[in-house]
């Protein structure tokens, strides 16, 4: 074809148009080809730092996973070593323990007692930190812990529940003890019930893990004291890291990882956080280096082989790229369409429907009840033909907006009903407590709208716990009946539903 364009060119500008077009398309070329290893080169990059971040992922995972397990296992032998605490201090406060001999004593106090080879002996101090009863001993010896700073604690802060004492030598053993108040029925400080874990308890943990040498572990007080470190230092146990003046408390919060230079040591590692409501919480660490040497091996292997074939599967690449890349859209939108209110930006009908059937399965496994609101905007057609439907789509959205503001628990579920309806799906929920979400929303409403005569909204409430022959179908009806006699009863109110048989409640 170019050879027939160029017997039909028979001027000289003809050839040189020809010139210039050859020209200009070798440039392209060039500028292809150039453009081509460039782009080859940053993806081989960004694969590159992708393996990286996926080394560092999934060291967070194991790091998440191994703290997690540590703080379980932690976490119930303090509760298990706690029940036995509240145990004693209850048992105490039995008008008739006092008559009773020191076996019995024992027996009453004692016999439920958490008990392993690392954990202490319970001991029973009087008000004055004396010695009293001892777990060990029938005829305990002289003992006063009156100058003990849990001792101190309790007597200085009736509201004190478990406290746990920074590491300490106890009893001939470093230990951390676990202490809880004794008060009478007037609420007067009466002693101080104690025990103790032994460092043995954390050491024999700690050892059943397979860690490298410079891998950490810290077990803390929520004060930020250390209570047990991997490797072990007693320099570094006792120590509370809200003085290191060079260490900011948020770089690592609860639930939270930190990659960088730790409070305790010069050794960049990767921290992870577990997020806890334990006394205790636990913080594993390891050494970035360790993290990334396979990745660096990984990645000189991978990016001499990405150079050698840069320019063979360079398109194929750029290709797959754009294709994954339109589905994944593709699949995004679908989704987003198939659960998703256009309009309101809530969920929609479909998804609701999903929601509250597998809310309803699980709530008749755990035997938890499950609550719906239905919740209908006042007088809208009237307006939407006063307004007109842009304006009456304004109002739809502001509804969904306050009831967005006011549903924010994980498990809620707040979608476009239909039309002007919407629905709140609230698993776990009283009926009180639905009828304070379902005001709530209604005064947002309320306030939100310039005249309330005709954007308020009216709300029916419902609540039930799934049993044989009751399906979530009977929840809806309840919650529309409830509506309906909110609407009758002069609307902008919210009525609940009494199940079995509806009663209307203002």
């Amino acid at each position: 074809m170019l050879f027939g364009r160029r017997r039909d060119l028979t001027n000289r500008g003809g050839h040189r148009s020809l010139h210039r077009s050859w020209r200009l398309s070798a440039k392209l070329l060039i500028a292809s080809s150039l453009a081509t290893v460039i782009g080859f080169s940053a993806i081989c990059a960004n694969i590159m730092l992708d393996m990286r971040r996926g080394e560092e992922q999934l060291a967070r995972q194991t790091l998440e996973n191994l703290a997690a397990g540590l703080d379980a296992d932690i976490g119930r032998n303090i509760e298990l070593y706690d029940l036995s605490l509240r145990a004693v201090t209850g048992n105490l406060m039995i008008p008739e323990i006092k008559n009773v001999s020191k076996p019995i004593l024992h027996l009453i106090l004692f016999d439920h007692a958490a008990t392993a080879k690392h954990f202490g002996a319970i001991q029973v101090f009087d008000a004055s930190g004396q010695l009293t009863i001892d777990a060990s001993s029938l005829d305990p010896r002289p003992e006063n812990r009156a100058d003990e700073e849990y001792f101190q604690v309790h007597r200085n802060n009736p509201d004190e529940g478990l406290y746990i004492s920074r590491p300490m030598l106890h009893r001939g053993a470093y230990s951390i003890v676990l202490s809880r108040r004794i008060t009478d029925a007037e609420g007067r400080f009466q002693g101080v019930v104690a025990g103790s874990i032994r460092f043995s308890y954390f050491h024999e943990l700690f050892d059943r893990l397979n860690l490298d040498p410079d891998d950490t572990i810290t077990v803390l007080r929520r004060d930020r004291t250390i209570i047990m470190r991997k490797p072990f230092d007693l320099d570094i146990v006792g120590k509370n890291l809200a003085s290191v003046r060079t260490w900011n408390l948020d770089n690592l919060p609860g639930g939270g990882s930190y990659a960088g230079q730790g409070p305790v040591d010069a050794t960049h590692r990767l921290y992870v956080r577990r997020d806890n409501t334990s006394p205790l919480y636990v913080v594993v660490g390891k050494p970035l280096d360790a993290i990334f040497r396979l990745w660096q091996k990984e990645a000189i292997k991978i990016g001499a082989v990405m150079l050698a074939l840069i320019l063979f599967v360079l398109g194929t690449t750029f290709f797959l790229a754009r294709e994954i890349g339109r589905r994944a859209q593709a699949e995004d939108k679908l989704e987003e369409l198939a659960t998703t209110d256009a309009l309101t930006g809530l969920r929609n009908r479909r998804k609701f429907d999903a929601e509250i059937d597998s809310e309803w399965r699980r709530a008749a496994r755990s035997k938890t009840p499950v609550a719906l609101l239905m919740i209908d905007a006042d007088h809208f057609k009237a307006y939407n033909d006063n307004y007109g439907h842009q304006a009456g789509d304004q109002v739809l959205v502001g509804i969904a907006i306050c009831i967005s503001d006011s549903v924010r628990r994980a498990g809620d579920c707040a979608a476009r009903f239909g039309g002007e309806e919407f629905a709140v799906l609230l698993p776990g929920v009283s009926t009180t407590e639905a009828f304070v979400v379902a005001e709530n929303i209604r005064q947002k409403v309320e306030l939100w709208s310039e005249d309330p005569q005709v954007t308020t909204v009216s709300a029916g409430v419902a609540s039930m716990m799934p049993s044989a022959g009751r399906d979530w179908s009977d929840l809806i009806a309840a919650a529309d009946k409830a509506l309906y006699a909110a609407k009758a009863n002069g609307r902008n109110q919210t009525v609940v539903a009494n199940v079995p048989q509806l009663a209307m409640v203002a």
